[in-house]
């Protein structure tokens, strides 16, 4: 959206432009501890509103200028309508596992068209976005990490003076790293910087999880090579459900900010266009490393299979090798016959039997010498 000539950081300036700057990582809020991402259980949905009968937050900003106002609940719907229509400002609504009345409140009080609310109450969305009645309306997900890794869906609707976000209590989108500097420096630019800076927060969260998967393939790899078990072939599959999951999440998003960078938004200022390429670059890289881990599993259940194969011709070679040594004893043993066996034992066989004898058992002992050095025993 271009920005109003009432606000003092313009987009041309200098000043504009530092403001602009991303906050450093390391003074702020961190990604989530890698190591504390669980694998092996199921990637789990939930919807952006929250349990029938049970009221959400309702948080309203806004920002005139580098001032910024917060207000809540019933006060800040009853407000909301007056702050929209002043054109020097900038608003933020943020819904908090809302019910359905808190929903169409709101929505009646931005002018809202059904269709978006319903969406936002149905809560089995992908990640989209569509543009109705020049309103922006962006599904994404959120990737928390507890005892299971939960997608929670995070609804975004961008106006010409405002943005809806609507989520669930999992995520607070004021812990990320640029807007926990303070809301007026991203504000003061518009609706369409603040919705950069949330969705760079979102996209920025799917990293550590991809990473973490990546480690344990690699883990996974190892395994497969020192043994073969049920329990590795359990992981490996586990991995690959995962992989599906989380992809299904998340591969929709690149055709989202595909949309915003390359088609014309009366609500994106073409120069908030570069800052959604940055993200958009996010994604695709976040992609790819999700196509390669989902190869390396199917490649790890391959070399799991060829494992097995070779553990089977390995055994295989173990009983011919012991069939090739008792086959020739029993080849001699044949020919004579068991009662030739119980007269040499009371003494009255020839020495000619005891030679046969000798010459069998050292034709089998050579014979084990043989297939010991070429490893098939």
């Amino acid at each position: 959206m271009a920005a109003n000539p009432q606000n003092p950081a313009s987009r041309s300036d200098g000043e504009g432009d530092a403001d602009r700057t991303a906050v450093p990582r390391t003074a702020l809020t961190d990604p989530p501890d890698p190591d504390s991402i669980p694998l092996g259980v199921r990637v789990r949905r939930q919807p952006a509103t929250g349990p029938a009968g049970q009221p959400g937050t309702i948080r309203v900003t806004a920002c005139v200028g580098r001032d910024a106002e917060g207000l809540e609940g019933a006060k800040a719907v009853d407000r909301l309508a007056e702050l929209v229509a002043r054109p020097d400002s900038t608003v933020w609504v943020d819904l908090v596992a809302p019910t359905q009345r808190q929903s169409d409140d709101v929505g009646q009080a931005l002018g809202l068209h059904p269709l978006i609310v319903e969406d936002v109450l149905e809560g089995n969305q992908r990640a989209k976005i569509e543009t109705t009645d020049g309103v922006v309306h962006i599904v994404l997900f959120h990737l928390s990490y507890g005892d299971a890794v939960i997608a929670s869906e995070v609804d975004l609707v961008l106006g010409e003076r405002f943005l809806l976000t609507v989520h669930n209590s999992d995520w607070d989108p004021r812990a990320g790293h640029h807007l926990a500097g303070g809301l007026g420096p991203i504000m003061s630019h518009g609706p369409d910087h603040l919705l950069w800076a949330i969705c760079d927060d979102l996209i920025d969260g799917y990293f550590p999880f991809a990473d973490r998967i990546g480690d344990a393939i690699d883990n996974v790899q190892d395994e497969v090579i020192r043994q073969n078990t049920p329990d590795t072939i359990e992981r490996v599959f586990a991995l690959k459900r995962e992989l599906i999951q989380v992809r299904r999440a998340i591969s929709p998003v690149r055709e989202v900010f595909n949309q915003l960078t390359n088609r014309d938004e009366a609500l994106i200022d073409d120069e908030e266009v570069i800052y959604f390429r940055d993200i958009y670059d996010h994604v695709i890289r976040l992609t790819d490393e999700l196509d390669n881990y989902r190869e390396l599993a199917a490649a790890t259940l391959d070399v799991y299979l060829t494992q097995v194969n070779n553990n089977l011709s390995v055994i295989m070679k173990r009983l011919t090798g012991v069939t090739v040594i008792l086959a020739g004893i029993g080849a001699v043993a044949g020919i004579f016959g068991m009662s030739e066996a119980g007269a040499a034992f009371n003494g009255g066989e020839a020495t000619g039997f005891w030679l046969v004898t000798a010459f069998v058992v050292g034709l089998a002992l050579m014979a084990a010498v043989i297939l010991r050095r070429i490893d098939w025993i």
